[in-house]
Order: structure tokens, then sequence, then C-alpha cells
């Protein structure tokens, strides 16, 4: 039924459908029943060390014999820069006192170290059929290192120019991830913080022209919720999609119940890009902190720093079941997000997907 078998072919899936990784959301048994199902499953490492996550990859693998993705950052380590540090406390200040806290309350200091030897040597290990990295790619004998174990690698590409840097590094397939997407922008080449605030290519401008300029199956990522979705991104050029907020509300994700509850709540025009959450450019659901700070703050370190500083605020709030402080990921198709277990959300996209394809084809 699908009109471009070359994903399928590639990865050894039934389903060209792609769960995004969304590190501490999509759990083993999500990505195992995704992959049972046909499609290709996925867990987010970038927020865990090396030992922890050959445990997760064992486990995935106890569910499932079927391919599935580990997906790594590779974003650059965050800068030490005192005096921003101290800018984004003082610009936090009102709202410590206003939970209570005094000036001295300790403030975690979050950081997440980028795909490095010690990680690809659990990946090698474990030999995934495919490793997907965020914010570009590793440096190149990293890479070889997991080609050569017999993995295919993809990473995101938010712009034409990064979707051709990571066809000339060696990547198998890319990932077109255009401005509906929810979670961090996979931006990398131009970090430029006042141009990361201008409007980018949408998923339907940015695949055609990506598909254009590649000659490797390319994935559309960003605002695909159901079969329609799907079916456009054929019409694009497309070989696949990779699909996340739609499985926010299944019962095997890890999503929080305040997030959940917004998810339901979630209307069509209550998302933005923004940096306040974490230091870098990320869509999410609009909250009390992200409105009243952001959606840009010059002031927020670089990420993943800007996380500690809102961590005592987000705990304290959430004991009241309160989500002004959580951050609160989702793309634009939020709206059409369905509260259904994760195998009868694949089916219905696969159905969904087949009717619309065989309409436009005139079957």
């Amino acid at each position: 039924m699908w009109p471009d078998r070359r994903l399928l072919d590639l990865f050894g899936i039934e389903h060209p459908i792609v769960l995004a990784p969304m590190a501490g959301f999509a759990t083993v048994e999500l990505a195992a029943v995704v992959s049972n199902a046909g499609g290709l499953g996925s867990i987010g490492c970038a927020t865990m060390d090396p030992q922890l996550a050959a445990g997760i990859i064992a486990r995935l693998r106890s569910l499932t014999s079927k391919p599935v993705s580990l997906n790594f950052f590779c974003h650059e380590p965050a800068k030490a820069d005192a005096a921003r540090e101290r800018a984004w406390h003082d610009r936090l200040l009102p709202y410590y006192r206003e939970l209570g806290f005094d000036e001295a309350t300790p403030r975690p200091r979050i950081d997440l170290a980028p795909f490095g030897s010690a990680m690809c040597e659990v990946v090698v290990d474990a030999r995934p059929e495919v490793v997907s990295f965020h914010f570009g790619l590793p440096v190149p004998p990293l890479v070889d290192r997991i080609k050569a174990a017999g993995c295919k690698v993809i990473s995101s590409a938010t712009t034409v120019d990064e979707a051709r840097w990571l066809k000339d590094h060696g990547v198998d397939a890319v990932i077109a991830q255009g401005y509906e997407a929810g979670g961090h922008r996979g931006t990398f080449l131009d970090r430029d913080r006042r141009r990361s605030r201008a409007p980018q290519l949408g998923t339907f401008d940015l695949v055609p022209q990506i598909t254009d300029a590649v000659g490797v199956p390319v994935i559309a990522a960003g605002g695909i919720a159901d079969g329609r979705g799907i079916a456009a991104t054929f019409a694009l050029g497309a070989s696949g999609v990779q699909i996340g907020t739609a499985f926010l509300l299944c019962p095997e994700a890890a999503t929080p119940p305040l997030h959940r509850e917004a998810l339901r709540q979630a209307s069509d025009n209550e998302t933005v890009v923004t940096n306040v959450l974490s230091g870098r450019p990320a869509r999410a659901l609009v909250n009390r902190f992200v409105a009243e700070v952001g959606p840009f703050s010059d002031a927020a370190p670089d990420f993943p720093l800007a996380m500690g500083e809102l961590a005592p605020l987000r705990a304290a709030a959430e004991r009241k079941e309160n989500r002004d402080f959580t951050p609160l990921w989702a793309g634009q198709g939020a709206a059409l997000a369905r509260e259904l277990p994760a195998e009868a959300l694949m089916q219905t996209l696969v159905k969904e997907a087949a009717e619309h394809l065989k309409r436009v084809g005139g079957g």
C-alpha cells in the first residue's frame, strides 16, 4: 500500500512510521509496541549515562525482536557564563519568593554530555538497527564505528543546508523536522540566537525542498498526527513519517498527569517555540512561565543549564498540581492527539493512511 518502499527496505519494517524518541516520554513499552506493530520504535537515550542506556536497550530487546532506534544528542557542551547565569537567577527570583523560597535555595546544575566514545561502545555492543541523532552528528570516527556495526544512521534537519550536510556526512536517511514539530528544534548549523527566533519552514515546505536536495530517503516530522498527514507527506516526496505528540496520550507513554491533562485541553494555537524552558529553542504548550518570561529570553543560559534554575519552581508547583513551570512539550498537532493504546493507535494510523492514499491514487 505504501507508494515509496525505500524506508521500509532500509530499516526492515512493515510501515513507514517512526516513533519520535521523546526522551523521558517514549518508554521501552511504547517503543516495543510500535516496533511490534510494524513501525520503528525509538528510545531517547540523550539523558542517560552509558550504564543506564545499556540496561534500557536490554529491556527493549526483551520486549521486541523487531527493528528499533536509539536516539542521542550531539549538542555543543554548555559554556559556563557566570554573568548570564546570574541574570537568569535574578529573572526568576520573583517566582522563588512567590513560592516561599529564599535566595539561598540550592538549585541543581543540570547538564547533559553529548554523544561520545563511552556511549558509542554501548551502541556498538547493542547493534540497534537504527541510530538517530539530534543537533547534527558526532565526530566522523564515531559515525564510522556505528555504521561498521551494521546500524543505519539518521539525523534531523531543519533546513535544506542541514539536510545536505547530513547527507554529505553519511546519513542513511534525513528527518525533515518542520517548524510544527514538538520538543527541541534539531538546528545545528546556525546557532545565532537572534536568527533562531525567526520563522522557519513548516513541514509542507521543508519536505519537498529536502527531497529535491538529497538522494536518501526523507522522514517527515512535525504536525503529523493522523492518516491524512501521513498520506500528505508521501505526496510531498517523503518516504515515511516521524510522529511524537500523537503518542503522548497512549497509556504506555510516560507522560505525567499534568502534561496529559494539558494535552487533552489543547486547542490549535496553544504551542510556541521558546528557549526559556531549557536554553534551546523547543516547541511546547504555553504555560505561565513561558508567557511571562518568554517565549525567548537572552538571559537564558546555554542548553540545558536553564533547566536547573527552573527545577525547584517546577517541583514546588507540581506538588500543588500546578503546571506553571512544567515543560509541556508538544507539536502543533496536539489537538489531534487521541487517547488510545499504542497498538490501537498504530492500527488506526495505518488504516487511515491507506484510505487516504487509495483515494488520492484513484483506487
